[in-house]
């Protein structure tokens, strides 16, 4: 049977590339980067151009990148550690959105223990947050604002610049998960008022389990992970050395692409909401911005047929999608997101996130968009 990837917001195909200079790492011996002998200078040389290149990507100094195990602990690390440190300065206040991934809410919510206020604002119906929400809610006692770059799940892409220009008047921190947007869009950070900003690897046909935070020049920050004095003394632990070389390896790769990428990825989303009217005879909901987005997530609502039951049929035909966020698609919880943003129980229940990346085309698009008409004409029967 042949198989079709729509997944690539949860996890993308690693590039050949990526996986040799990966194995020349892991094959040439060992290597600790903290170690003062020849292996781990070796090893150190590895992080050092790793660090530069991902750095160069997205317009910050070396020195402002550390490494991290992924886009969680990258959100976390950020959260935790720069809320910790800005309460020493008497700052108590927490601004999130509704829309967040769980990395960023979940995070935000564990301060509360520590006796910080959290506001969590809401969306409107695209999933945009409102830059006057956040005017209106932050004051001088806010610590951090946390707004991610675009959507994982609808690919709503937030007003960021306005957001942070707000932040930066009122003195605090302004983290922003790109782990969705990094290799879709330009990022370069030193012109945009963001103090932290979380990135992962695997997002951008890399490998799983590492990933970075960017966090600007004299901005303080408290480790979450205590140790050894690894990526100056902000997160400790035995760099993964071989990880950060792929993930080195994969930027390398999107910056050749990039804007090819996006129009390929806005071609084949395009075509994929074509022949969804198609097969569904016009039975479908759009979920997400319209224009503020990413090119190559597609949020769709199948009227009248529930998110599990199709899922489970797109499946077993061979379609890889989603219902939602992948560290929440295991479980039978409706999208936290379309509930953000108001939408009806008639789209929330029925919503099935499809997202494209490297290989797919609009060929193999046309041949599931067959199987899936099938699947809704049985299922609605």
């Amino acid at each position: 049977m042949t198989q079709y990837y729509f997944d690539h917001a949860a996890t993308t195909p690693m590039r050949q590339e990526v996986a040799a200079a990966m194995l020349a790492v892991m094959t040439e011996g060992p290597g600790n980067p903290s170690s003062m002998h020849r292996y781990g200078r070796n090893a150190r040389g590895h992080m050092n151009r790793a660090r530069d290149t991902v750095a160069s990507f997205i317009g910050a100094k070396p020195a402002e990148l550390t490494f991290t195990s992924g886009g969680t602990e990258s959100d976390n690390l950020a959260i935790i550690g720069g809320a910790r440190a800005m309460k020493a300065k008497g700052r108590n206040h927490i601004i999130t959105s509704a829309a967040e991934h769980h990395a960023v809410l979940h995070a935000c919510q564990s301060l509360q223990s520590e006796g910080f206020e959290l506001t969590v604002l809401p969306v409107d119906s695209s999933g945009q947050l409102s830059v006057d929400d956040v005017r209106d809610a932050i004051t001088d006692r806010t610590a951090l604002v946390s707004v991610m770059y675009a959507n994982n799940e609808v690919g709503t892409i937030q007003p960021i610049a306005a957001i942070g220009e707000l932040v930066r008047g009122h003195g605090a921190l302004f983290h922003v998960d790109a782990v969705q947007a990094l290799g879709s869009i330009p990022i370069q950070v030193q012109s945009l008022p963001v103090d932290l900003m979380s990135f992962s690897a695997h997002k951008i046909n890399g490998p799983q389990g590492v990933g970075a935070l960017y966090i600007a020049s004299n901005t303080s920050i408290n480790p979450i992970a205590h140790g050894g004095s690894q990526e100056r003394k902000r997160r400790a632990g035995t760099e993964n050395v071989a990880g950060a070389v792929g993930f080195a390896a994969a930027v390398e790769a999107a910056a050749k692409d990039m804007a090819a990428h996006a129009d390929r990825m806005e071609q084949l989303r395009e075509h994929w909401i074509s022949l969804m009217n198609a097969a569904t005879d016009g039975r479908i909901a759009l979920n997400g911005h319209l224009t503020s987005r990413l090119s190559h997530i597609v949020n769709l609502s199948f009227i009248g047929i529930d998110t599990e039951t199709m899922l489970m049929n797109l499946d077993m035909a061979g379609i890889a999608a989603s219902g939602g966020s992948a560290c929440t698609s295991g479980s039978l919880e409706r999208s936290h997101v379309l509930m953000a943003m108001g939408v009806v129980d008639e789209r929330l229940m029925s919503a099935v996130r499809f997202s494209f990346g490297l290989g797919n085309t609009l060929e193999e698009l046309s041949q599931a968009a067959q199987l899936i008409e099938t699947i809704v004409r049985r299922v609605r029967k």
